[in-house]
């Protein structure tokens, strides 16, 4: 019943190839350390983007051989790297590097040599980038990680350790510096995965790209039972390949997944009914459609955005999931597509300011002009303050970590009309009116699982105040 397997009709497919509308995204900025050694493997100097705002400035982070680079993005015309967070194993062997944020914490692996887990506050920056847990205690190599933020469960996607190899671990952050232990997995369903190559999580439900073995979608709310919701082997979808990754909607309703083969197309999967998921359309780049290698997919609003290695980032309006329409494109990269690696390896559109950061593994990190504001993205590490940023000190939010209820007291007349409660990844969970006015509110959050979240508040002259929130009991 839980693994139908998905049923595809050729000629419904919508196929999207070459546009003459694709516009050519405009540059804003570009950073590159000439120092920074390439790898012996794909002479890739660089890996991995991530991104994140904290205290009014924007940051990108790009992964190297030496570690992991924090640059300030927040005047895209004068890029320069804050800090450099040197990885515990640096060198022209290291290939890969892979990050997400949790909390004002940011989270970094590395999948070659005897490196580890590193956890660094970045709740003080522009000031300190601190790091707070550089440990071999759990693992040492990890080739990719996904935080289910509402959960605080970190999943570690093929992870080495001291008690070997696993495809997939599983750790609690409640508390953000002290990772625990809560399993190892192989087998997903009727899936004996070699390895999990990505993951994406959402509310325990879990979206796991198995390389060669295919790709599942399972229930992780009891982690010590994890059941499978659907599960599709090789040959099982149209144009299957090595499963390398993907990520969903806010809505939840549509999935972009990538197999990660020259000439192979993205694919757009309907999971309106998650058990009965289908793909409805084909995803192509502008040019090189039979050779081009479609590698992190990431989704914002109605948009995906896509690394494409040598034909770089690949932008798709995905409002309607089944007639998808190439928009925009930056190339990072004038190499040649030799059937190998190089190029765009990642991207980050979450930025307030939509600007999105692309990482190439020769060049360095890129700033471009994005497609949108994001709907989907909430300051990632703000304090309470203003929607642009600016601490209001007269506005107290408490208890925080809360349990059923909190309150709101201004000593100014401020009065709110309106909460919304986000997920830390963005997506919106709650919006009501509030029946209250004046500087004193209070908010039940009776039905919101234990978890981190954001809070704006919109007064009635629509002011807006964005404060963290903790919820720590049911």
């Amino acid at each position: 019943m839980i693994q139908n397997k998905l049923i595809v009709i050729i000629c419904c497919f919508t196929i999207v190839c070459a546009n003459s509308q694709v516009k050519k995204l405009n540059l804003l900025g570009h950073w590159r350390d000439p120092n920074v050694v390439g790898s012996s493997a794909y002479d890739n100097a660089f890996n991995e983007a991530w991104g994140f705002w904290v205290n009014g400035h924007e940051y990108g982070v790009i992964g190297s051989t030496s570690g992991t680079h924090i640059i300030d993005v927040t005047d895209p015309k004068n890029l320069f790297e804050r800090y450099l967070i040197k990885g515990a194993f640096n060198g022209p062997d290291v290939i890969h590097r892979d990050y997400d944020d949790y909390r004002c914490y940011l989270y970094a692996v590395c999948d070659e040599g005897s490196s580890s887990l590193q956890i660094i506050d970045i709740s003080n920056l522009p000031d300190t980038a601190i790091v707070v847990y550089d440990s071999r205690e759990f693992m040492t190599r990890v080739h990719n990680i996904f935080i289910d933020i509402p959960k605080a469960r970190l999943y570690t996607c093929s992870e080495n350790g001291k008690d070997g190899f696993f495809a997939l671990g599983l750790y609690d952050i409640i508390n953000p510096e002290k990772p625990k232990f809560i399993g190892h997995y192989n087998k997903f369903g009727d899936i004996t995965a070699a390895h999990v190559h990505d993951a994406y999580a959402r509310n325990d439900t879990v979206y796991l790209n198995c390389g060669p073995s295919g790709f599942a979608i399972m229930d992780f709310h009891d982690p010590s039972n994890p059941k499978p919701i659907l599960t599709l082997k090789p040959n099982e979808y149209p144009n299957s390949g090595y499963n390398h990754s993907g990520w969903l909607t806010p809505n939840g309703k549509t999935y972009v997944m990538a197999d990660e083969n020259h000439g192979l197309p993205l694919k757009v999967i309907d999971l309106t009914d998650i058990v009965n998921g289908k793909v409805v359309s084909l995803l192509y780049p502008a040019k090189d459609t039979a050779i081009a290698i479609p590698h992190n997919p990431l989704v914002s609003c109605n948009y995906a955005y896509v690394s494409y290695y040598y034909d770089g980032l690949q932008v798709y309006n995905i409002k309607n999931p089944s007639k998808p329409v190439l928009e925009a494109f930056y190339p990072t990269s004038n190499l040649r597509n030799n059937l190998s690696y190089k190029g765009s390896w990642g991207n980050y559109p979450y930025l307030p300011s939509g600007n999105i950061v692309i990482a190439d593994m020769q060049n360095g990190l890129f700033v471009v002009e994005g497609v949108e504001k994001p709907c989907n993205s909430v300051y990632s590490c703000n304090p309470v303050g203003t929607s642009d940023g600016s601490i209001h000190k007269e506005l107290r939010i408490y208890p925080n970590p809360a349990s059923n209820t909190i309150h709101i007291t201004t000593d100014v007349m401020l009065d709110f009309q309106q909460y919304q409660i986000f997920d830390a990844r963005g997506s919106l969970i709650e919006s009501k009116q509030l029946k209250e006015s004046g500087p004193d509110t209070n908010i039940n959050l009776d039905g919101l699982p234990i978890g981190f979240y954001w809070l704006k508040l919109t007064t009635k002259d629509h002011q807006q105040f964005v404060s963290s929130l903790s919820k720590i009991h049911n």
